[in-house]
């Protein structure tokens, strides 16, 4: 039986944490900045979510960018119903 990790909830992530998810390298054919953005999405809670995206707009990236199917991170994030308002009031208000 492999030993696993208990669930910790609640947690303040360092800026060190936060900022390494700039540098996620996405598969072949999927747009770094994109990459970015929707990895941060699914991983962190909101206002981690916003302190990215200050970096990554500091940085000069695209808020714009989007995935094979053509969808930006707007588009993607409006398709999960239950946590999605915080995250794209974040996005509209650094639009």
């Amino acid at each position: 039986m492999a030993v696993s990790q208990p669930a910790t909830f609640n947690e303040e992530w360092s800026d060190e944490r936060v900022y390494a998810y700039l540098n996620h390298l996405p598969p072949a054919g999927v747009d770094a900045d994109y990459h970015v953005l929707y990895n941060a999405f699914k991983h962190m809670r909101a206002h981690d979510f916003e302190r990215l995206i200050q970096k990554f707009i500091e940085d000069g990236r695209n808020l714009q960018a989007t995935n094979p199917k053509g969808q930006n991170i707007e588009e993607v994030i409006a398709e999960f119903p239950k946590q999605r308002t915080p995250f794209l009031e974040i996005l509209k208000k650094y639009a």
